[in-house]
């Protein structure tokens, strides 16, 4: 399995995937996450935003955005496996259960199958929390790169929230 956080950015070429070979993101999710997540989409849904409101949903408190989970796994897909070079097709996602402030989570993405007149790969992705229950879980399709790629990590701008 492979585990992201190097500061060089190598990919995984369609050739070089293996069904059943998986990577793995980790990752704190803190309520500047959510906050920021609400900035650049636009969602501004008082359940992520306002502990008031939340306190009389169905959670009973603040709750990250389903998509901000999803933008984990682009993350993982873009970055790591198959990496730089991957341009994203399709993806399920199915939300069983609610992501709090604080809470850690282990995105994981396996290749289920490959395609090699497409050179296009499935991948199963599961995200559990520190607990080690399933939040959320799904399918993507990408077309994995055909060339190789190993290049610096640019860093994420940084944002400011006020």
């Amino acid at each position: 399995m492979t585990e992201t956080s190097s500061e060089i950015l190598e990919n995984f070429t369609f050739d070089e995937l293996q069904i059943g070979q998986s990577a793995r993101l980790v990752r704190s999710l803190g309520l500047d996450d959510i906050r920021a997540f609400a900035a650049v989409s636009g969602d501004t849904n008082p359940a992520h935003l306002d502990a008031q409101y939340a306190a009389g949903t169905l959670f009973h408190d603040i709750i990250a955005h389903g998509m901000l989970e999803g933008a984990l796994i682009s993350a993982l897909l873009g970055t790591e496996f198959p990496g730089p070079g991957t341009i994203y097709m399709d993806q399920s996602l199915h939300f069983a259960r609610p992501v709090h402030v604080g809470d850690t989570l282990t995105v994981t993405v396996t290749v289920r199958s490959k395609d090699p007149v497409k050179k296009a790969v499935e991948l199963d992705c599961l995200i559990q929390n520190q607990n080690g229950a399933q939040v959320l879980s799904g399918v993507a399709r990408v077309l994995a790169p055909s060339q190789k790629v190993r290049r610096a990590r640019i860093a994420a701008p940084r944002i400011v929230l006020v």
